[in-house]
């Protein structure tokens, strides 16, 4: 595919618009950029907001000669979605099918599109910080995705992530839910801790805040930063008998490491769920 290709989403969501926009700024031609949006009020704001997209409210027309269709719906309605696309993979055997729907397997998916030819399908796990270009990706590609269209996903996956990872097996992809998909709101709930226990302490509500916001941008920097790895850099800033030794014994003692193991577990379980519940309807 020597020219740029015409990518067309399905869902004119957030984490469409996200792409979308980060797509434009890299110099991706809007002409090409295509989406389509069910929804009126969404559809309206999208139009007005980036009138140089192609935006639509039906599908069909949207992804009529394709080279890359993105499913940006919820995981609901994906296998209603998926169904009406046959045709068009008939069409276009070539096309590239991208999925950011959580919880839906790429068997599934080829499952529903109820075609006798092979089709190159690439299953995606953003975050929510790729809403704000600062997102971390987990991917896996089906065998029939070849190498041009493994670059294409990643420049797509790049406009919105600072890392893209590409897993081997399937079942891995629920193991990046555990530490990356869901791994935000465990960054939030420890602040949120922090931050409360800093007013218990004394601080003020917005003092508490800042400094521990500032605290977790500034230690995640010195770990992308720094040669060293996570123990290393933790033991560097915790002193014999010091007040960091203190808590992190205090830590260790109440189950820290077993805490977050069960969390990446849960989430990763809780992701394997959802598919064989999603699959079946």
């Amino acid at each position: 595919m020597n020219s740029k290709p015409i990518i067309s989403f399905i869902g004119g969501g957030n984490m469409a618009e996200a792409i979308l926009v980060g797509l434009k700024s890299n110099g991706h031609p809007s002409s090409l950029l295509r989406y389509s949006e069910p929804y009126d009020q969404r559809l309206d704001y999208m139009k007005n907001k980036y009138p140089e997209l192609v935006g639509s409210s039906d599908t069909a027309s949207t992804v009529e000669g394709a080279d890359i269709i993105v499913l940006a719906v919820k995981p609901q309605v994906l296998k209603s979605v998926v169904t009406q696309l046959g045709s068009t993979f008939i069409k276009k055997p070539s096309t590239l099918l991208i999925s950011i729907a959580a919880g839906i397997t790429t068997e599934d998916i080829y499952k529903w599109l109820d075609v006798k030819q092979s089709v190159s399908i690439v299953r995606c796990m953003p975050n929510t910080p790729a809403l704000i270009g600062e997102g971390a990706v987990g991917l896996y590609a089906t065998e029939h995705v070849n190498e041009e269209q493994k670059d294409l996903t990643e420049n797509i996956m790049t406009s919105i992530a600072k890392k893209v990872s590409w897993v081997k097996e399937e079942s891995l992809i629920d193991t990046v839910t555990g530490i990356s998909g869901s791994g935000p709101a465990y960054f939030f709930l420890i602040m949120e801790a922090m931050q409360n226990a800093g007013i218990e302490a004394g601080l003020t509500s917005e003092d508490a805040k800042e400094l521990t916001i500032q605290t977790c941008i500034g230690a995640a920097r010195m770990a992308m930063t720094s040669e060293d790895d996570l123990a290393t850099l933790r033991k560097k800033v915790t002193s014999p008998k010091g007040t960091t030794e203190a808590a992190i014994k205090s830590m260790e003692a109440n189950g820290i490491r077993k805490l977050m193991a069960d969390a990446v577990y849960a989430a990763r379980d809780r992701g394997q769920e959802l598919a064989e519940i999603l699959g079946k309807e």
